[in-house]
Order: structure tokens, then sequence, then C-alpha cells
């Protein structure tokens, strides 16, 4: 049982970077219905930001990680403002074409100033390391990303489906003029909303480099993944995304460890299954 248990944790811990990763997409698709296939690379930005304030200026891991939130966030504020704004009202399509253009422009950015290797960082030392518990190995630093996923998972419950500002966001998705009507300021709670949700993804990125490495192949290879948890889960569910995570996680380093011939498709098998029995997601609710 401890080798299975092992797995199992191992798997859950990668979950929980993919619901960080993915829960962002989760806000801004379920909530504001926008398809924002650049959700990846405010990631990969919160990924480089981390690694320039380590490598170069010698901050700290911890003072360097919250610096990844804030200037995914701030990045996409001003993106949002200036281009995504213009295509709310627009399709699918619309959303499709001009966020997957700024992720090729990202990856080519990201290529050009920092090189195409891949970008280590130095984690705390008490963040290194296993420990033994019931005769099971369990990584220190997986356990710290257990712990930072459910912290997020919780809070951003709390925030959206228990606070004020959350039913400012669903009335406003749900009629704009209407909520304009009442006194909300759709504009700036959009901008707070598209602000939160990729600040999560630029954390995201910071927290994987870690377990995955950051190159400027981040932003498409992982949007995959964010894709498959954010379909699984369901649109607008913070804990279907959460749910989907770990059992994508799970599976994915399960099937490495038990039957590596089926590699990756083990995933894409769990999301075709899942998908057949509830096309709208596991809590999905259209």
């Amino acid at each position: 049982m401890g080798p299975l248990i092992g797995v199992l944790f191992d798997g859950f811990a990668y979950g929980m970077l993919l619901f960080l990763l993915s829960v962002g997409l989760s806000v801004t698709l379920g909530m504001m219905n926008f398809v924002n296939l650049a959700h990846c690379a405010f990631a990969m930005l919160g990924g480089y930001v981390t690694v320039t304030l380590m490598n170069v200026l010698g901050w700290p891991f911890f003072a360097a990680i919250p610096m990844a939130f804030v200037a995914a966030a701030a990045v996409s504020v001003v993106l949002e403002r200036v281009l995504y704004r213009r295509l709310y009202q627009a399709g699918e399509l619309d959303h499709v074409l001009l966020t997957i253009g700024l992720a090729f422009i990202s990856v080519a950015m990201a290529a050009y100033i920092f090189g195409t290797l891949q970008q280590p960082i130095q984690t705390p030392s008490f963040l290194r390391g296993s420990i033994y518990v019931a005769g099971i190995t369990i990584g220190i630093y997986r356990a710290f990303l257990v712990i930072i996923g459910l912290l997020v998972a919780a809070l951003l419950v709390l925030t959206l489906e228990y606070t004020r500002f959350g039913a400012k966001v669903r009335a406003a998705v749900d009629n704009q003029r209407m909520a304009r009507g009442l006194g909300i300021n759709v504009d700036a709670t959009f901008a707070i909303t598209f602000a939160l949700g990729s600040g999560l993804a630029g954390l995201g990125g910071a927290l994987a480099i870690e377990i995955v490495g950051l190159d400027p192949s981040f932003a498409f290879l992982y949007l995959v993944y964010v894709l498959i948890v954010v379909s699984v889960g369901g649109l607008g569910s913070i804990w279907g995304s959460f749910v989907a995570a770990a059992l994508i996680g799970i599976s994915d380093v399960a099937g490495k460890y038990y039957v590596p011939e089926l590699g990756a498709f083990l995933i894409y098998l769990v999301m075709i299954v899942l998908l057949m029995w509830r096309p709208q997601g596991l809590f999905g609710k259209r």
C-alpha cells in the first residue's frame, strides 16, 4: 500500500499544480464568458518574473512568488483595457484569434529575452527533500503545493460565492445593462476579475518551475492541460476545477507509473470518458 499511497499523493500534488494553473481560466471563461487561450502566457510571465527576481536580483523565494501574481495581474489589466474589453460582446472565434496571437507573441518574446533553455530556481532548503510518514515518502515541495492549492480553492469559493463582489460579477455576466442600471461598475468588475484570474495563473507558473521547469514552450504545453481541467470540471465551477485537476493529476502520475506504455495518453482517455458521461463537465451547469 505504501507505493500506491505515494503515487496517489504525488498525483494529487501534481493535480494541485494544474489547479493553480487552470483555476484562473475557470474564472474568466466560466464567469466572464471569454475564451482566453493566452491564459498560460500569464503563467509563463509569472514564472519568468520569479526567475528574474531570484536569479538576477537575488530575491528570496517567498518574496518573489507574490510578485509573480502581481506582475501577471498588472499586465492583464493593461491588456484587458486595451484589447480584451473590445471583444467581450464578440464571438468565440474572435476571442480565440486574439488570444492565440498573444500567446504566440509571448512565446517569441520569452525566447528572445531568456533563450530557449530551462530556467532553474533555488527553492529554500526546508522545501527540498522528502519526509517519511508511516512508511510513505512525501516530497516536501509537493506537500507545500497541496497546502497552497487547498488555500486558494477555499479563498476563491469564499470570494466568488459568498461576497458582494462575487454577486456583482455574476450580475455583470448575466445582464450588463441591468447591472449598470443597479449602479454596478461593470468595466471595473470585469477588470478586477480578469486580473484575479491572470494573477492566479502567474502564481501557478511561478510554483510550477520546481516541478516541471520553465521554457518558452510553457505557454502552449500546459494550455492543453489547463483546457482539459476546465472542460472536465465544468465552466464557472471552482470545485469542479479542483476535482478535475486532482483526477487528471492522479491519472497522469499513476498512468506513467503503472502503465508507462500509455504515457500521457491516459489523461485524454479519462477526459473522453468523463465528458461522454457528463458533456457539461463534472460540476458544470451549462
